[in-house]
């Protein structure tokens, strides 16, 4: 018998394309399955196979658990009596003691077939993914077999893959049959086997898309940079050449268009603008917002986000339809995009002189005029003020060399000032929000001059409440909430599952 088994091994580790340790595996827990049919109660047990003589032994096992938590006797051991039995024996061991094995011949198809064969096939479709893997192909092209519950299940070759609702370009009529491409953006691992997600709403499929069907990308003289998407209707894709004399966005064109339309009949008639990338920010954000033209452009690298300004002939196409194009632009780019009128800009840029007038006047001590001459030299925080090099202060003629050092004095006295009262205001700030990664004094003194001291109180509050009380970025409020809220999850699961605990151990043993 032991014989027969190794060769049935054989037999199943050929016919399937499978190692044959995973059918050893798949015997050993149908074996063990078998076994535990023999008891009345549900017990632990484990079926060892030789790989050389086919020989197997059963074993029935115990696990030490804390005594509260003893609550299966038929496979739990109370740490209590495991010590009674061997002192050595610590939390989480696992006893064994040796069963009669059970005939293979007795369990046939009725107890292993299933098991066996269930397990055979999970790992002839994890070797198929692996091989599809190893490729480093992320595209999958294949027909549609069916469609369940909106999702799209893909079948190419042997490997099978579902594109979730989700996923699928909106208003895209798919059919049985159809032969579509998609994106694989990850590997499901389920009790049912791994099974490839994927997706056609993904910027990488837009750029793997172009990669076939311009050769130039995969020889590497063209690059593609960023792409950004509104599934079916519009996408926006970067381009670079690394060989001088191509014109990256023609070749990407095709003749006559053949490429871009290729790529546009797969997305189902999603228009592509393609951009030329360029290494200087606001060059390239011109570039994407074609094909309005700008007027002008102010960038703060602080907030990481431009004012962009356009007279009202253009602002309707900056912008788009429902603000497509500049949120698309803002994708593309991985700027913040404030788009604006002259009018608009000017009454900005009025408003920002004004503060600035109204805080070097305060904190400097100065008159208007000076203000006045220190905002048009291009100073706008009391920082630059005080550190910038003296040379280039020096170099403006309304100051004399006197007048210079004093500017910058009253400047650093006032920066000093300033931290002074910060770190008294952060005093009885709770330690965890101080310590909250990307929180520094200044956001927490002016959360603390609104009564928010604690991380709780941080957690509770919604973005644009935290952006309009500090002044900071969205993209910054967004992640100090987030990580405020952190601890809520990590602690949520540990509290409901000690309270599980201590209610089964108060529990009376007829109740639990």
């Amino acid at each position: 018998m032991n014989r027969e088994l190794l060769l049935l091994v054989d037999a199943l580790s050929r016919e399937k394309n499978v190692p044959k340790e995973i059918v050893f595996t798949a015997l050993e827990s149908a074996l063990a399955s078998a076994t535990k049919k023999r008891f009345p109660n549900e017990i632990d047990a484990r079926v060892s196979i030789d790989r050389e003589t086919g020989d197997y032994e059963s074993f029935r096992r115990w696990t030490v658990v804390p005594d509260e938590e003893h609550e299966e006797p038929a496979y739990q051991l109370a740490i209590t009596d495991a010590a009674e039995r061997d002192p050595a024996l610590k939390l989480g061991d696992v006893i064994e003691e040796p069963l009669e094995p059970i005939e293979f011949g007795r369990i046939g198809a009725q107890a292993a077939k299933q098991v066996i064969l269930q397990k055979i096939r999970d790992a002839e479709r994890e070797q198929i993914l692996n091989d599809f893997l190893e490729r480093e192909d992320n595209l999958l092209t294949g027909t549609v077999k069916r469609i369940e519950r909106g999702s799209a299940i893909v079948e190419s070759g042997r490997i099978e893959g579902v594109i979730p609702r989700d996923q699928l370009i909106p208003k895209e009529m798919l059919r049985v049959g159809d032969r579509i491409r998609a994106y694989v953006t990850k590997i499901d691992r389920t009790a049912k086997g791994p099974q490839l997600i994927l997706s056609r709403i993904a910027p990488e499929f837009l750029m793997r898309l172009f990669e076939l069907e311009v050769p130039e990308i995969e020889e590497g003289l063209i690059e593609i940079k960023a792409a950004a998407r509104d599934p079916g209707i519009r996408a926006k894709i970067a381009v670079k050449s690394n060989d001088p004399r191509l014109d990256p966005q023609g070749t990407c064109i095709g003749m006559r268009g053949s490429r871009v339309t290729a790529v546009t009949n797969e997305l189902a008639g999603e228009r592509v603008d393609i951009i030329l990338f360029s290494e200087d920010p606001a060059k390239f954000v011109i570039n994407a917002l074609a094909p309005a033209e700008i007027s002008s452009i102010v960038v703060d690298e602080e907030k990481h986000s431009m004012d962009v300004v356009v007279d009202e002939e253009n602002l309707a196409i900056a912008i788009g339809r429902l603000g497509q194009n500049v949120r698309l632009a803002s994708e593309l780019t991985g700027w913040e995009l404030n788009l604006m009128s002259v009018e608009e800009s000017t009454t900005k840029h009025e408003a920002e002189s004004e503060r600035l007038r109204r805080l070097f006047m305060d904190k400097l001590d100065v008159d208007e005029e000076v203000a006045d001459i220190l905002i048009g030299e291009g100073f706008t925080s009391l920082e630059e003020v005080a550190y910038v090099p003296i040379t280039e202060m020096l170099e403006i003629e309304s100051f004399d060399e006197d007048t210079v050092n004093e500017l910058r004095s009253r400047a650093r006295n006032a920066l000093l000032t300033e931290a002074i009262q910060r770190e008294e205001s952060v005093e009885h700030v709770e330690e965890a929000l101080l310590n909250l990664e990307g929180m520094d004094t200044e956001v927490a003194s002016t959360l603390a001059t609104k009564g928010i001291t604690t991380r709780d109180a941080l957690a509770d509050l919604a973005v644009d409440e935290l952006v309009e009380l500090t002044g900071i970025g969205e993209a910054r409020a967004q992640d100090l909430i987030m990580k405020a809220r952190a601890h809520w999850f990590e602690d949520t699961p540990m509290d409901a599952a000690a309270e599980t605990k201590t209610t089964a151990a108060a529990a009376p043993a007829g109740q639990r």
